[in-house]
């Protein structure tokens, strides 16, 4: 039996993972599906003041909770940032780390320092009427389940710590199928080093719904 730890992306929930949760736990092992404060099941405490420190403690502090003691740690998009952080105090205890079409920093860098001028200005035009509170970025505006997203959790830098390089195992999944992606530079990057694990997914940026059972293949490999 394998412990997986799953954190969504910006504006969303834990939903995204709901077949791929099902599928693991079907398979036979435990599944904590991270709530991040201010977003999806916790959407009524959103506030300006939340920022990357409150989510990676929030995914920490779940851990521990759930009694998970040796795990691995997947993230989508936006929640490459928290899984890194999280491995920046939880490292040794990581078997492996799966970045699933998802921001990939090094240390000391933002998710705005790795994103360009188009995220900027909406990243900034979409708060402008709730400062502090980022609205969707166009194109998820229309979807009921999304929310609006706290600027602070784009603007703090990870820090590493040393425990990350304790991580066992290093994965990427990229979507090839959707474009323009800012992910590229995270694909070159990992596909150039022979310390990672680098997937190709014929899929759009949710990865979770357009190739779940490739998805699932990877996850189980993991264990």
């Amino acid at each position: 039996m394998t412990d997986y730890v799953l954190v969504h992306g910006a504006w969303g929930g834990g939903w995204s993972y709901d077949r791929l949760a099902a599928d693991l736990t079907a398979a036979g092992h435990r599944v904590l599906v991270a709530q991040l404060a201010g977003l999806g099941t916790r959407r009524d405490g959103l506030n300006p003041a939340i920022d990357l420190s409150t989510h990676i403690h929030d995914v920490t502090g779940q851990i521990a909770a759930a009694g998970f003691d040796r795990f691995v740690l997947a993230g989508h998009s936006y929640g490459g940032m928290v899984i890194t952080g999280v491995a920046a105090r939880l490292g040794e205890r990581i078997d492996a780390i799966v970045y699933i079409d998802a921001f990939l920093p090094e240390n000391g860098q933002s998710l705005w320092d790795i994103t360009g001028e188009w995220e900027h200005r909406r990243y900034i035009d979409g708060q402008r009427d709730r400062p502090g509170l980022v609205l969707p970025l166009p194109g998820g505006r229309d979807n009921p389940r999304l929310g609006r997203h706290p600027l602070l959790t784009l603007l703090e830098p990870v820090r590493f710590t040393g425990e990350e390089a304790k991580v066992r195992r290093r994965i990427y999944v990229f979507a090839a199928g959707w474009s323009p992606t800012p992910f590229t530079r995270f694909r070159d990057r990992v596909k150039a080093d022979p310390g990672w694990e680098y997937h190709e997914a014929d899929a759009g940026h949710d990865v979770m719904a357009d190739q779940p059972g490739q998805l699932l293949g990877i996850m189980l490999g993991c264990g």
